[in-house]
């Protein structure tokens, strides 16, 4: 899984630590790149308020496939 466009691996990694310590769960379309609030950290197909397609993932999902 490709991160998604714009999206950098410093940006992805601040929600994932972000998302550890409870401060936000922020999750990513991988259409559209759009930053989506409220997601849980594994989540995964969400559908996104941007583009409305069900390609947004957890912070925390798309590091574990990126790994």
């Amino acid at each position: 899984m490709a991160l998604p466009p714009g999206i950098s691996m410093d940006e992805l990694l601040a929600a994932v630590e972000e998302s550890q310590v409870g401060m936000s769960d922020i999750g990513f379309c991988l259409s559209c790149g759009g930053e989506v609030h409220g997601v849980e950290p594994d989540a995964r197909r969400y559908p996104c308020s941007t583009c409305g397609h069900r390609e947004v993932y957890g912070a925390v999902e798309i590091l574990l496939r990126e790994a």
